[in-house]
């Protein structure tokens, strides 16, 4: 390989969430939560994104725009944004959309929060599939809409969507706006076509707009591939798409997501209430990760599929209990833990004060998620051995425990 993803690096002393701020993120309140290691030796497998340098292309693009020594006031006035952004989706998901659609946002999750104030009034409500991303919760809230949960069937590890449920519930006239999520977090379900079609059929039957996060769409297993939601209903422009380029090239904390609004009345309502202006920084970032990231890219699947092969074969030997199925999308494990715990414990806490791992558990994932784990897989392979030794002596102790207690 051209990029050395064994490679680890000191994130301490960087403002790292993950580093620097897990206690009061995690632990609010209980931030003097004793742990068997020091704070920076504990394995962390929780917040979503990678232990993985940024892609040197896009560090040298940042470096050619500071060299230029003034940032002022910035919006993207290059057509070769559009023109990168555009290729990209046209080469990797055989889709794309006029630039007159395009706005950005400092982040997907900033983006829900202002799009549900804008579609949805004050009485109304916001549908979205459990288990789910926290922050689709928090926007509906924000916002004090209500929110509307149909939960997702689970047979032999393998997620699918209750229609019948879906469409009861799409079909209340208060319910307004649905919240998808494509491919899907926390369970790495990259849908299909037909699933797609199936649940933009009833929420455009029922006068629902959708919000498609797609954040996760280049996080694949290697030989698939990601349909766009919005791809399969050109004639429809209810249809929001937020991508952006964070979980895929580790630039989160640039804060700068892609919003792809065809509807004129609500882009030109967006325009007019969105704060505008952007991180001359982020812009020249995203643009080179469009542009010079393609090999990165495709580098990094290869790893994480080892990560996941890896991963698999470790449960099967060490918790064999455990019921994991390699996910076709993100790079986050989903596991089943409930044969190995009561049920009633905190797991997050447990892990972190027990087996120095922090990591989310199914209660973070607002419902459908009770007995899981979700870690995140997107670090080097000696961490990720370590984690996973880690997790496994605690769980076969704590269950050997319950057993015989």
């Amino acid at each position: 390989m051209k990029y050395n993803f064994d490679e680890i690096i000191d994130r301490k002393n960087t403002n790292s969430m993950n580093t620097d701020g897990f206690r009061e993120y995690m632990f609010k309140g209980r931030e003097n939560l004793s742990f068997p290691y020091k704070d920076d030796e504990l394995i962390r497998m929780w917040i979503a994104d990678m232990d993985f340098a940024t892609p040197p292309e896009i560090i040298e693009a940042i470096q050619k725009r500071l060299d230029r020594r003034i940032f002022g006031y910035s919006q993207v006035f290059d057509p070769n944004y559009y023109a990168a952004l555009s290729n990209w989706t046209e080469r990797m998901y055989d889709w794309t959309f006029p630039k007159e659609q395009l706005v950005t946002s400092p982040g997907i999750i900033p983006a829900l929060y202002e799009l549900c104030e804008y579609i949805c009034k004050p009485d109304e409500k916001v549908l979205i599939l459990t288990p789910s991303y926290a922050f689709f919760q928090s926007a509906a809230g924000f916002n004090n809409l209500e929110l509307v949960c149909s939960k997702l069937k689970i047979e032999n590890g393998h997620y699918t969507i209750d229609y019948d449920d879906l469409e009861a519930k799409a079909k209340d006239p208060k319910v307004t706006l649905c919240i998808f999520c494509n491919p899907h977090n926390p369970t790495g379900r990259l849908w299909k076509e037909e699933e797609l079609r199936k649940v933009g059929e009833i929420c455009l039957r029922n006068k629902v707009w959708i919000i498609s996060d797609e954040i996760h769409c280049d996080l694949l297993r290697s030989g698939l591939s990601h349909t766009p939601f919005a791809k399969l209903f050109p004639q429809s422009d209810r249809i929001v798409t937020c991508m952006a380029p964070s979980k895929t090239f580790n630039m989160a904390g640039l804060m700068f997501s892609n919003v792809i609004i065809p509807n004129q009345e609500l882009r030109e309502l967006w325009l007019r209430r969105h704060y505008s202006f952007k991180n001359p920084l982020s812009i020249a970032a995203t643009q080179a990760a469009y542009e010079h990231g393609q090999q990165w890219h495709q580098e990094l699947l290869k790893y994480l599929d080892g990560n996941f092969k890896f991963t698999a074969e470790f449960l099967r030997k060490h918790l064999p209990e455990a019921e994991f199925t390699i996910p076709e999308a993100t790079y986050l494990a989903w596991i089943n833990i409930s044969k190995y715990i009561s049920g009633e414990e905190d797991v997050k806490g447990l892990f972190a004060s027990q087996a120095g791992v922090l990591l989310e558990d199914g209660s973070m994932f607002v419902d459908n998620g009770q007995g899981y784990i979700r870690l995140n897989l997107a670090c080097p392979r000696a961490i990720l051995k370590e984690g996973l030794e880690r997790i496994a002596a605690f769980l076969n102790s704590y269950y050997a425990n319950l057993r015989f207690n």
